[in-house]
């Protein structure tokens, strides 16, 4: 038996219980993992707020890092080989609040020393996120971008993967994140009242013509607003919070249920692994909580300022 965190109906956290459960024999093609740190994103508790009632009791948590506890007969794992005491991360998963969790191998990648258990759980929603964001708007290193969002988990993400192509990013955030956006590659611009003008300003200093990409993490109606303003290629505008407005406005709306961007980022995750052990792509990982606090923090996750990535600990 091991313990882990459900949603026995559709709720935020205020409905979470911490159960136990059977851990199954992982059959060909799984792998059990023993959980050292689990991660914590947005979409945890987002998915379970609405749903078909038969999925329930749903189990949270989409990404985990921890140690091979059993592997299935015949079994590699997604970066090859395998073997029981071999430590790992794992995205996409179900369930991932716990302490023990049998998944599909092709979905668990070698865990790079240099890597913390704390940070390896917390890399792969926000990174692959990111990078699907930079495929839809086509995004180079000959490119000024705006990101809004720039100091959250994505927003970070981006900052770093856009550093490495060489792109110009200009980040959005509170002025207290400033140093958050600068210390990945960003120039820092509040948020809030003349957004647009501010852009300009900055954009027309002589080292660029214009915003080229605009990559939206927050939603906002003044993230939507200032990015058509500024981007005159709608394609090349990207947002993974306000669907509604994408619709109505023709811009890009994206999200890992679509099967494109599922398939993508699949496809990207040892890159994104193998960056983040070159010390290439850092998690910054703000607080840490014992697994059984999980709906504590949760709910500080879903106040919108958590102060950075939360990890939960078995």
């Amino acid at each position: 038996m091991t313990k882990h965190w459900v949603a026995p109906r559709f709720g935020g956290s205020e409905v979470l219980e911490y159960t136990d459960t059977a851990v199954s024999t992982p059959s060909p093609g799984e792998v059990t993992i023993r959980v050292r740190a689990a991660g914590m994103n947005p979409a945890d508790t987002k998915h379970t707020r609405q749903g078909d009632p038969s999925d329930l009791p749903i189990a949270v948590g989409y990404e985990v890092a921890g140690t091979i506890s059993a592997i299935g007969p015949d079994t590699e794992i997604a970066s090859g080989g395998g073997a029981v005491g071999d430590d790992v991360l794992a995205f996409r998963v179900q369930g991932g609040w716990a302490e023990e969790l049998t998944v599909p191998a092709r979905d668990v990648f070698a865990k790079p020393a240099s890597l913390g258990f704390p940070e390896a759980a917390n890399l792969l929603l926000a990174g692959t996120t990111a990078a699907d964001m930079l495929r839809v708007t086509r995004a180079s290193g000959n490119d000024t971008v705006l990101v809004h969002g720039a100091a959250g988990a994505v927003g970070i993400s981006l900052l770093q993967q856009l550093r490495l192509l060489g792109a110009r990013v200009i980040g959005t955030a509170s002025e207290r994140n400033a140093d958050v956006v600068a210390d990945f590659g960003g120039e820092w611009i509040a948020y809030g009242d003349g957004l647009e003008e501010r852009v300009r300003a900055l954009v027309a200093d002589g080292t660029g013509d214009g915003v080229d990409v605009a990559l939206d993490c927050v939603g906002t109606d003044e993230a939507v607003d200032v990015s058509l303003a500024l981007v005159a290629d709608r394609s090349r505008i990207v947002t993974i919070a306000a669907p509604g407005r994408a619709e109505s406005d023709g811009i890009r709306a994206i999200g890992g249920a679509q099967p494109e961007s599922k398939a993508f980022r699949d496809s990207v995750r040892q890159r994104l692994i193998d960056l983040a052990g070159a010390g290439k792509l850092e998690v910054p990982v703000a607080r840490t909580f014992p697994l059984s606090e999980a709906k504590a923090a949760a709910e500080l996750l879903e106040s919108g300022h958590p102060g950075g990535k939360l990890a939960l600990l078995p």
